[in-house]
């Protein structure tokens, strides 16, 4: 019998902001109809919500040309910014993935000079060229080393 992992709990939490996101713009539809100036507030709410929206990014506006009335289409809204905020949230664990790589990189020339200097057979200039790290930063280390 094959054990079955657990659900990842950012899965878990990803679908519960789902619900939650478009609970709101549900909950906040059924306020504005509700309202005796239903058309007026729809309309500068939707437009204030559009307006603040772009000043996010090319996605968010993408996704809210489709919207013309928070009331009709609050089902899309919902659906557009919950597809903007998986994107954004794949974009920012790309960036960080990407931060780590380039620190791992580093680590990992630091670790060959090191190790470099440790052996003595190289000048400065060598292991710089060789590592890809500074003169400085090898002069660093080798002072580093001999204390």
């Amino acid at each position: 019998m094959a054990v079955q992992p657990n659900p990842s709990p950012w899965k878990e939490k990803a679908s519960k902001d789902v619900e939650a996101l478009q609970g709101a713009v549900k909950r906040l539809a059924a306020r504005i109809r509700a309202h005796p100036e239903k058309a007026r507030l729809d309309e500068v709410i939707t437009r204030w919500l559009k307006r603040h929206l772009r000043r996010l990014g090319a996605e968010a506006e993408q996704a809210l040309e489709q919207i013309n009335s928070l009331v009709e289409d609050h089902a899309m809204l919902a659906e557009n910014l919950q597809t903007w905020a998986e994107k954004e949230r794949q974009k920012g664990r790309q960036e960080g993935e990407e931060i780590g790589l380039q620190k791992g990189r580093q680590k990992g020339r630091r670790l060959a000079a090191i190790n470099l200097l440790k052996l003595g057979l190289l000048t400065d200039e060598q292991i710089a060229q060789t590592t890809g790290l500074s003169l400085t930063e090898v002069s660093v280390l080798r002072s580093d080393q001999s204390h």
